[in-house]
């Protein structure tokens, strides 16, 4: 019962990220509407991460098999695909590179900055304690 009601609110929020795209006229996918939400309701605590890590756990376990469907349409849209396939092939390994770089980038700036965060906690709490 307990994966049942994760699962809910993971599709309780999916349903909201779909309402707002029919709602709102930008070229947003409904998934991105839902991941923001989500984000936002952990952020805030409104909905603890506890209450949904399962259900993520598992989804996340299960990925590869989420894109089967989009190979498959590869497959059935390569008449349409076959005369651009090779900058598609580059464009593919570029955006690739710089999705990564930019991720551990950006990795890396909040690993710094948390271990800031966390050697001023220390000093200050030293500070406290010799007083």
């Amino acid at each position: 019962m307990k994966y049942a009601r994760q699962f809910g609110i993971i599709l309780a929020v999916t349903f909201v990220g779909e309402v707002l795209r029919y709602c709102i006229p930008l070229p947003i996918p409904a998934s991105i509407y839902g991941l923001v939400i989500m984000l936002g309701l952990l952020a805030s605590k409104i909905v603890p991460v506890k209450s949904v890590k399962g259900a993520g756990s598992f989804l996340i376990e299960v990925m590869s098999l989420m894109f089967i469907p989009a190979g498959v349409g590869l497959m059935i849209s390569w008449n349409a695909i076959r005369d651009i396939w090779l900058p598609l092939i580059f464009i593919i390994i570029i955006t690739t590179v710089v999705v990564m770089v930019v991720t551990g980038r950006i990795t890396q700036r909040v690993i710094v900055q948390d271990g800031k965060k966390n050697k001023e906690s220390v000093t200050e709490s030293n500070g406290r304690k010799d007083k």
